[in-house]
């Protein structure tokens, strides 16, 4: 019989992706708690070990990644179709990072252990995928749980329809060494893989006339600009805010209210002939949206069915195809969505998006509050998880919570000093006065966003009436 070896930790928390290591960097600095990290993959960074080769972050590298440890040379990149912007981290960047964060500083620490390549079979119960040995840990504290928000690659799955036989369907990790003869491309999904797909063949030239891209749902996009983390950035990164609640209290539906987000530029979308239907949060500089919108060839006849030797079947329809057609499975779901839980239940933290689409900030803040506060009363009142978004009426569900969030820590000046010394929120190094231009437009915001929660309260009934 296998012998089970017994362990004790204060904390146990589940996954070493971006999440995990943001919970466990908080809760090192500001407790002495004893921590094992237990994780299915060979190395910490979650997800990105998996990721195709030229993914890069849709955000700045300035707000990702943990407190501690600055991501990237928080430098703007003078070239290239992010220019303008702060760098955004590659996946090799990223594993690098999580690595040098585990060897550098977690383990050296002496109250972190390290569980790489192992299976969580729950009730502080985990098994290693190598050799086989079973653990078993009393937890003295909480056991965190960090695949909440886990991500979906390509690559780690096969396709969701089926493939005849001799058709060429591969995941985007291929596109880098594929052969280059073949007469086209099908790009197949249209969330953030399918847009990064269609943006690197076309930085490598690849002729537009050549690119299909199958759209099975349009989505509402981010400006970039908007989302811009420092001191300079703030004017541009604070104005769209106060205008957004603005404009929530001018909508009488929330039809009308993804109009007015669309017409003043606060949402963007790809074909200007086609309204979205999802909102998923991606971001996208004007020089990218200008890109994609040089590919013509785009199909909107629902998902893929199957592939056969000589057609694409659809929802609604059919196209032609043939096996020298390279097809580029990019339909992995991406971010999983499932329905919020409570963060801070009894003996778990499940750690969720607590501000809109940050979730490395949400995790250390999640863990400053666990070290902070006593009771899970107290946490979850600061805590409301933020439903990641899947329907362009989504977007005003997320709006409404993060708000609500954003008041509640607000009012709290120790939540509101542990933020403005955070690396990871988007004013980091802002300085106490603000110029007279800033001040207004943080005054437009202030006086809107509580008649903009009311708003978004009585246009969210509509949607569930």
């Amino acid at each position: 019989m296998d012998r089970l070896n017994t362990l004790e930790a204060d904390y146990l928390v589940i996954g070493a992706g971006a999440m995990g290591m943001a919970f466990v960097d908080t809760l090192l600095a500001e407790s002495n708690a004893s921590v094992f990290i237990v994780d299915r993959h060979h190395a910490p960074g979650g997800h990105w070990n998996d990721a195709y080769p030229f993914v890069r972050l849709h955000s700045a590298s300035a707000n990702y990644g943990v407190n501690s440890r600055p991501l990237g040379e928080d430098t703007i990149d003078p070239t290239g179709l992010n220019r303008g912007f702060y760098e955004q981290a590659s996946a090799a960047e990223l594993c690098s990072y999580f690595d040098r964060i585990m060897r550098a500083q977690f383990l050296p620490s002496g109250r972190v252990r390290y569980f790489p390549m192992c299976d969580y079979r729950g009730d502080g119960r985990f098994v290693s995928l190598t050799s086989g040995a079973k653990y078993a840990v009393t937890v003295k504290k909480k056991i965190v749980d960090a695949t909440f928000t886990d991500t979906e690659v390509p690559a780690k799955r096969p396709p969701k329809y089926a493939v005849a036989s001799g058709m060429q369907v591969v995941p985007p990790n291929a596109l880098p060494t594929i052969d280059y003869s073949a007469q086209r491309f099908m790009v197949i999904g249209a969330g953030k893989t399918g847009i990064d797909a269609c943006l690197w063949l076309l930085e490598h030239d690849v002729p537009t006339e050549l690119i299909t891209w199958i759209v099975p749902r349009d989505s509402w996009l981010v400006d970039r600009e908007h989302v811009q983390p420092k001191p300079e950035f703030f004017a541009r990164r604070m104005a769209p805010l106060a205008l957004q609640v603005e404009l929530i209290q001018q909508a009488e539906s929330p039809e009308q209210l993804l109009q007015l987000l669309d017409q003043h530029d606060q949402l963007l979308r790809i074909d200007q002939q086609v309204t979205p239907t999802r909102y998923r949060c991606a971001t996208v500089s004007r020089a990218e949206l200008q890109a994609l919108r040089r590919i013509s060839n785009v199909v909107r006849l629902g998902h893929v069915r199957s592939i056969d030797s000589d057609r694409i079947v659809l929802d609604n329809g059919t196209i032609a195809t043939h096996s020298d057609v390279i097809h580029v499975d990019c339909t992995s779901s991406g971010i999983r969505t499932r329905r919020p839980a409570t963060v801070f239940d009894d003996r778990t933290i499940t750690l969720q998006a607590i501000r809109t689409c940050q979730l490395c900030f949400s995790a250390a803040l999640i863990a400053h509050l666990e070290v902070t506060y006593q009771t899970d009363v107290e946490k979850n009142a600061f805590s409301r998880p933020i439903p990641l978004p899947i329907r362009d009426v989504d977007w005003l569900s997320m709006y409404l919570a993060n708000l609500s969030n954003q008041s509640q820590w607000s009012r709290t000046s120790e939540i509101r000093n542990w933020i403005a010394k955070s690396r990871l929120d988007f004013n980091y190094g802002q300085p106490e006065s603000l110029t007279p231009e800033e001040s207004v437009i943080v005054q437009r915001f202030r006086n809107g966003a509580g008649p903009a929660a009311a708003k978004l309260m009585t246009l969210l009934k509509d949607i569930a009436n």
